[in-house]
């Protein structure tokens, strides 16, 4: 299985659904290598990733992955930039193939950027959200969607109908 790193809120690695899935993982809020889910949405992004099909719920995008949690993001659904580039340099240092990045906002950062091209150079997919506001990414960037780094693959939410999310 692939790693990946989900650099998020952390995972609830106790669930039977992404236990057999749960490679360890880093709490940059905390320091710890404990990065349980206290919010819920990495918990969400870690299953349609990589819930195995064995499991009693959901099943994810691919079953056989190694997930990284790399939880950056308290349970208010907060988190440092700081933290978010530590996260990306962590994932980087430690053999993730792909990052999954569901957070983003309107401002620029250099360590950012340097922390995807660091991640590039490694060889990691660097996924990330477009944005939940309709906007044009184009006419107002979203970072760290909107970083121009080859590894960078942006995507957006689209319905049942591959039609635009209500969110």
């Amino acid at each position: 299985g692939i790693r990946i790193g989900v650099i998020d809120s952390g995972i609830d690695y106790t669930h039977p659904d992404l236990a057999g899935n749960y490679a360890g993982g880093w709490n940059f809020i905390n320091n710890t290598p404990d990065p349980l889910d206290d919010n819920g949405h990495g918990t969400h992004v870690a299953g349609t990733i990589g819930a195995r099909q064995d499991s009693q719920g959901v099943v994810g995008v691919s079953w056989r992955v190694q997930l990284m949690p790399l939880k950056f993001i308290g349970a208010n659904g907060e988190g440092t930039a700081a933290d978010a580039v530590r996260a990306v340099l962590y994932a980087a240092a430690n053999g993730a193939k792909i990052t999954n990045n569901s957070y983003g906002g309107d401002g620029f950062s250099q360590a950012m950027l340097d922390a995807i091209q660091t991640s590039d150079a490694a060889g990691s997919l660097f996924v990330a959200a477009a944005g939940n506001d309709f906007s044009n990414n184009d006419e107002a960037p979203v970072y760290p969607a909107d970083y121009d780094v080859p590894n960078v693959l942006t995507v957006a939410a689209s319905d049942h109908f591959d039609r635009k999310a209500w969110f």
